[in-house]
């Protein structure tokens, strides 16, 4: 979805749906940035890292930890990695997470950042992506207040246990500590559990720490940190602090407590989830109402009748009530699942088998899962935890190996990625998860870290830059026009030349001029993607990138992207160009009687001769018909005609195999 221009509570900022003219039902509360410290500077244009702190200050967090420890009687080495999976030990400067956690323990104190209005329902854009139906647009509801659950109020908690302010508690990462022991020994305490030095006993207080209050979530939480404990830990956080954790290999938790925490047992009602994580059923409806209207979904039987390619990552742009009460209505869109914040707590809502309405392209829904993750995208410091981050991966691991999914950024695409269908399309499609999404991280946690993969003469890269030290300013976060917060990016700018004043590239798709904008994805790549590489001027790489040579720094002693080598696509000898497209559909002699034939008309891009682009995949074209709620019509159309999927700009793209030559990226 594309985020906000003004902030994360505004309805300026706005997901893009199939509406009707009827009443959004929705009871979100909204999570702003309230109370943040002022953040970091950060250079424009490029990428540059934080100031290095003092010595003597490095090593303080690690400090605060033990001493919190022996304070509470908690053994150090579960309350660092509690912290790990909470924050991987950052600050952010003081700013609440996406649902209103602070510091290193991610304390949540929702009230203290709450908001009124919900903005995922506002636009325009047919999110089920196919103009064979209208799309419907329902009229925005001011949602309910509703009473905030345990684990979006731990902060207060901490402030009576330990008698420290709220204020500091949010600000102070030594105090934040401490509050994070005093929770934990209170909950060893609440389990009749004694104050072990072993870390072994406290499975159920961790689990409980979770703020989780069904069985499955806690586990699925304790299991990921004691993974941290055996595995250690060692990292530089966002204010340069070494913070240390000493694996423990050998370390059995006793998960017998976990009976004794009085949690719930969550029903996943035949969820399609690994059991790795914790799964609910919140589906979404397929109901009839109007003449021949229906939502939100259409029923399918993949993988028989058609393949699934695409893994979708998307951000809600709301919180998770809010969220969950829009898939559940029928006169709006859906998606596959999503996953909470605070705990990694996964609900699905679209059978893998069925195609949700989430990616604003028809093509792309009917071979993909939609994955959405309680955020905003145009609020830096509204960060993801480590759980969310842990809980995703395990599921698009799981969905990647049953579906035959290839974990690239060909196929593991952000919203941002999808192309628009048509021409006219191109401006409104999303923009989401953005900038601040960390794909370096994430594809770790896939267990397909982003290496280098060939020599300097491979004749690809692999946008790869360091997360935290790379910062290029961006504008409308907050203001339209004002820069937003300095913080870790995983895209670098593009420019016309190897000069940061030379104008950025253009994207004639979105027929305005670049700009600085969070939204603006016209001069930005992305870490993981690849693209041919199309000159080089000593600090600076070129690339071919929507018809242009776009340049980015890559400095050999702080490089952004690394050496690839693979398969790329060129125009045929004597094509001054070929069409690409938005969606690869069969050609008209593929379509039985009673399908209409769906018209394959080009973007107003073209890929030039000269240029070459990588290949993502080879596949025929296909549709699927899919216009009544009875599913006795529908059908997959298969043609002959195949298309190579390529990384043209910041999203994918199509070129017809007839059009195109390919050959060896380093040819």
């Amino acid at each position: 979805m594309r985020g906000s221009v003004t902030d994360p509570t505004s309805r300026h900022g706005r997901r893009r749906t199939r509406r009707t003219a009827g009443a959004l039902a929705s009871a979100a509360l909204l999570l702003p940035l309230l109370g943040a410290a002022p953040p970091p500077s950060g250079s424009a244009g490029g990428s540059s890292a934080s100031p290095a702190p003092p010595a003597s200050s490095t090593r303080e967090l690690q400090r605060a930890f033990a001493s919190a420890a022996a304070r509470y009687h908690v053994p150090q080495s579960v309350l660092l990695a509690v912290s790990y999976l909470q924050s991987r030990w950052d600050t952010h400067a003081g700013a609440p997470s996406v649902t209103g956690g602070y510091g290193p323990m991610h304390l949540t104190d929702a009230r203290a950042a709450l908001a009124a209005t919900e903005h995922l329902a506002e636009g325009t854009e047919d999110a089920r992506g196919d103009g064979a139906r209208g799309a419907r647009h329902p009229e925005p509801r001011l949602p309910k207040q509703s009473a905030l659950p345990a684990r979006l109020r731990t902060l207060p908690e901490a402030a009576a246990l330990t008698g420290i302010p709220a204020a500091e508690l949010r600000t102070d990462p030594a105090a934040n500590v401490a509050g994070g022991a005093a929770l934990l020994a209170a909950a060893q305490k609440n389990l009749g559990e004694p104050l072990s030095a072993d870390p072994a006993d406290w499975y159920g207080a961790v689990a409980r720490f979770s703020g989780a209050d069904d069985t499955a979530t806690a586990a699925a939480y304790a299991n990921d940190v004691y993974d941290v404990l055996r595995t250690g830990e060692r990292r530089l956080t966002d204010e340069g602090q070494l913070v240390v954790l000493a694996a423990q290999p050998l370390l059995r938790a006793d998960t017998g407590q976990l009976a004794r925490a009085g949690l719930r047992t969550l029903s996943d009602d035949g969820t399609e989830c690994p059991k790795t994580v914790s799964c609910e059923w919140v589906p979404a409806p397929y109901a009839q109402f109007g003449d021949n209207d229906y939502g939100n979904h259409d029923l399918g039987d993949r993988p028989a009748s058609q393949s699934i390619r695409y893994i979708v990552i998307h951000d809600t742009e709301g919180t998770w009530d809010g969220v969950l009460n829009l898939v559940q209505d029928p006169t709006y869109v859906s998606w596959n699942y999503t996953i909470r914040s605070t705990d990694g707590l996964i609900a699905q809502h679209v059978k893998a088998k069925d195609v949700a309405w989430h990616a604003g392209n028809w093509y792309i829904n009917a071979k993909s899962v939609g994955i959405e993750h309680e955020g905003f995208l145009a609020a830096p410091d509204a960060w993801y935890t480590e759980a969310m981050y842990r809980s995703s991966a395990r599921l698009v691991k799981y969905l990647a190996d049953k579906y035959g999914v290839p974990l690239d950024r060909q196929h593991i695409l952000g919203h941002d990625n999808v192309p628009g269908p048509a021409t006219a399309s191109i401006p409104g499609m999303h923009t989401d998860p953005g900038p601040y999404w960390d794909w370096r991280h994430y594809f770790e946690l896939l267990d397909h870290p982003f290496k280098h993969r060939a020599g300097k003469q491979g004749g690809m890269v692999t946008i790869l830059p360091g997360y935290a030290s790379n910062q290029p300013v961006y504008t409308g976060c907050t203001t339209k026009g004002e820069p937003c917060a300095a913080h870790g990016s995983s895209e670098v700018r593009l420019y016309s030349d190897h000069d940061r004043n030379a104008p950025l590239i253009r994207d004639i798709g979105l027929g305005t001029d670049p700009t600085n904008g969070v939204n603006d994805l016209s001069s930005r790549a992305s870490t993981g993607q690849q693209y041919a590489v199309a000159d080089q001027w000593g600090d600076w790489t070129a690339v071919w990138y929507l018809g242009q040579k776009a340049w980015f720094e890559n400095p050999k002693k702080d490089p952004t992207a690394v050496n690839s080598a693979g398969l790329v696509v060129t125009p045929k000898d004597g094509a001054t160009s070929v069409p690409v497209y938005g969606r690869a559909y069969p050609e008209k002699e593929a379509y039985p009687a009673g399908v209409p034939a769906q018209s394959v008309v080009p973007l107003s891009y073209t890929l030039p001769a000269g240029q070459r682009y990588v290949v993502g995949d080879v596949l025929p074209g296909e549709y699927f018909y899919s216009v009544t709620f009875a599913t006795d019509t529908h059908r997959v159309v298969v043609g002959k005609d195949l298309y190579y999927e390529i990384q043209y700009g910041h999203r994918v793209a199509f070129v017809r195999a007839a059009d195109v030559t390919v050959r060896p990226s380093a040819g």
